[in-house]
C-alpha cells in the first residue's frame, strides 16, 4: 500500500483530531525507525493505519472481535476500546491483505496493550503512539528522551506510565499490561 492510499483511507475513517494524531504517530514512528535501523516505510504505514478501528462504536468492536475470537479477557468486554488494535489489524488484513506487510499488521494489533514478544516495529509503533508531538501528560518528556536511547527501557517506562494512569484514575487495568510490563522489567533489569 502506498502512503497516499493509506492517508486517504484513514482520513475517511477518523475524526480530524484522530487523523492528526495518526499523522503524528506516523512521523514519530519514522524517526524512531531511522534511529533503530528499521524499515521506515513500514513504520510510517503502521503509524498512519494504527487507529483504523478507533472510531468504531463499542458494540461493533465487540461484535467483530467476538466473531473472530479476538476477545481474550473479561476486561475487553467491559472496555471495548482495548480491542481497537486487534480489530484494526483484522479489518485491514481482510480488506487489504495483499498490500500490507504482516509485520505492520502485527504492530497494529499490539499497539494498545503490547505483547510479551514484541518486534522492534511493534515497540516503535507502541512508543510512537505514546510520544507523538500531540501527546501531553506527566512524564511524556522523559519517555520521549528514553525512546531514542533504548527501546526496551522506553517500553518499560511507557507501560509503567499506562499502569500508573489506570491506577490514578480508577480505570480497569488489563492483565496483559501487567504481564508485558513484567516481561520488560525482567529484560531490562534482570528482575526475576
Amino acid at each position: 500500500m502506498e502512503p497516499n492510499e493509506a492517508l486517504d483511507l484513514i482520513k475517511q475513517r477518523l475524526s480530524p483530531n484522530r487523523y492528526r494524531h495518526s499523522l503524528g504517530v506516523a512521523d514519530t514512528a519514522v524517526i524512531l525507525a531511522r534511529r533503530y535501523a528499521e524499515d521506515e516505510s513500514w513504520a510510517y504505514l503502521a503509524g498512519v493505519l494504527h487507529d483504523y478501528a478507533r472510531n468504531l462504536p463499542p458494540d461493533q468492536l465487540l461484535s467483530i472481535a467476538g466473531q473472530h475470537g479476538l476477545i481474550k479477557q473479561q476486561v475487553e468486554l467491559e472496555v471495548p476500546d482495548l480491542l481497537h488494535g486487534p480489530v484494526a489489524a483484522l479489518l485491514l488484513q481482510n480488506d487489504m491483505a495483499a498490500t500490507i506487510p504482516k509485520a505492520v499488521l502485527e504492530a497494529i494489533a499490539c499497539h494498545t496493550l503490547g505483547s510479551v514478544q514484541m518486534s522492534e516495529l511493534d515497540k516503535i509503533l507502541f512508543l510512537a503512539d505514546m510520544i507523538e508531538p500531540g501527546r501531553c501528560y506527566p512524564g511524556v518528556g522523559e519517555l520521549r528522551k528514553e525512546a531514542f536511547l533504548d527501546l526496551d527501557r522506553a517500553m518499560l517506562l511507557a507501560l509503567e506510565s499506562s499502569i500508573r494512569y489506570c491506577l490514578d484514575t480508577g480505570k480497569i487495568l488489563h492483565p496483559l499490561s501487567v504481564q508485558v510490563r513484567n516481561a520488560f522489567l525482567k529484560q531490562v533489569h534482570g528482575v526475576g
